[in-house]
């Protein structure tokens, strides 16, 4: 394989592996800040423990996750350097701010949060993990503002060999911009919806005794699931109209309109000149996968949230083993959706201003295959050993939990009395409804 042909797979298996990760941050974050807030303002003591058994499997996804964003970001200085000198000063100073929320601002809050269980007020706790939930959608926003800018290059002007920010509000007001964050945000909502609602299911399939428990978890991933998933179909669908106002061949080809794609070829030909700039047309294969599986959730979600109110979803086995499938179908949506982006962006890294070609560094194959294999075998062995643990976490269910770093404190006869305890010797919380049949089912 050629050099660019390299680099170009090893960025697409990285940035697909960690967009895995992200997906899934951004979608548990809310919900585990909706149970939190549950526990704090209503004082019962199963949605704290809602609170950690699902914020252990975002801590461990997130510190994963944060490994696997440091060796995608290191490609942008061994592979693209032509990149980097053409629109470093623009495309730097998104990632700049990202870098400042996510490694600063995000983690330093998230270390409070870990440690704070009964050791900050209640109210100080939660505003706590408000900030942790607001940094992580304020990081994918930067990463998005730098995309977006690579999609539809705006607020920037010529100097010297490379180029420089002239309007930043204009870079974060890029219809680019604007169209994907009002299809992204509800489908990372999506992902972690469904995988409440899923693990909920699997334990039901197993025959938890802790009913009530899972019982309020899979209504909360139901309802968010139920609300989101129209939501990111018809973000996808408002997308089309803008994204073809500038980059027309993609739409073209994922609509699977001959007429439409060789009337945006001519445009293209009369914008840039004679060549090649049609995209690889597998993405229309792709974008079919996507909205198929669109279609799939959204049907889902609002046909299983009815049944959840009259308890259906928890009798009738069936459809726990649907909402346990229905587990990665999101996830694949999301992959999906971001190769078509990506690749109907091609033949350009910055759209009508930089090739993919000239985006790449002096660098010969054998370095660049050393550091595909390296960079792919890191991140597969993290996505590994991220997944392993969340499926450790899943099946032990939430007997016990991480987060026993900051002291518990026992449901006490009298507000005001309650018991602390060390760290090192927690007392299981007492469950609400502690069997099947005790709780009706």
């Amino acid at each position: 394989m050629e050099p660019l042909d390299l680099a170009r797979l090893e960025f697409a298996l990285t940035t697909s592996l960690h967009f895995l990760f992200v997906a899934l941050t951004l979608g548990l974050a809310p919900l585990i800040l909706y149970m939190q807030a549950r526990w704090v303002f209503g004082g019962r003591p199963v949605y704290e423990r809602m609170t950690r058994f699902w914020g252990q499997i975002y801590l461990v996804n997130y510190a994963l996750g944060i490994v696997t964003g440091i060796v995608m970001e290191f490609q942008f200085g061994l592979n693209w350097s032509g990149l980097t000198k053409l629109t470093g000063d623009v495309f730097g100073a998104a990632i700049a701010l990202e870098t400042l929320v996510a490694f600063f601002l995000e983690s330093t809050f998230l270390g409070l949060w870990i440690f704070g269980w009964h050791r900050l007020p209640r109210i100080a706790h939660l505003a706590v993990f408000a900030v942790v939930t607001l940094t992580a959608y304020a990081s994918a926003f930067f990463i998005m503002v730098s995309n977006s800018f690579m999609q539809h290059p705006v607020g920037y002007e010529r100097h010297g060999a490379g180029i420089r920010l002239t309007d930043f509000g204009a870079l974060v007001s890029n219809p680019a911009l604007t169209v994907t964050l009002a299809h992204l945000l509800p489908a990372a909502l999506s992902v972690g919806a469904f995988f409440v609602a899923g693990v909920s299911a699997h334990h039901f399939i197993r025959r938890t005794r802790d009913v009530d428990f899972f019982r309020r978890s899979m209504r909360v991933g139901l309802v968010v699931a139920a609300v989101t998933a129209p939501l990111v179909m018809a973000g996808g669908i408002a997308q089309f109209p803008v994204i073809g106002g500038f980059q027309p061949v993609k739409t073209a080809l994922t609509s699977g309109n001959a007429e439409e794609l060789a009337k945006a070829q001519s445009l293209l030909a009369a914008r840039f000149g004679p060549g090649d700039l049609t995209p690889p047309t597998w993405i229309y294969e792709v974008g079919q996968v996507m909205i198929y599986i669109g279609q799939i959730l959204a049907l889902s979600a609002l046909l299983l949230l009815p049944l959840m109110v009259w308890r259906w979803s928890i009798r009738l086995r069936p459809l726990l083993y649907v909402m346990t499938f229905l587990i990665p179908l999101p996830f694949v949506a999301a992959v999906c959706g971001w190769l078509v982006r990506e690749v109907g962006r091609q033949p350009w890294a910055v759209y009508g201003l930089l090739r993919t070609e000239e985006a790449l560094g002096d660098i010969g194959p054998a370095a660049i295959t050393g550091s595909l294999v390296a960079f792919t075998t890191v991140l597969l062995f993290l996505a590994v050993v991220d997944y392993s643990l969340i499926a450790h976490f899943v099946r032990r269910g939430p007997e016990e939990d991480v987060l026993t770093l900051g002291a518990r404190t026992l449901p006490a006869p009298e507000p005001g009395t309650a018991t602390r305890l060390s760290p090192e010797k927690p007392e299981k919380p007492e469950r609400e409804e502690t069997s099947w049949t005790s709780s009706g089912y």
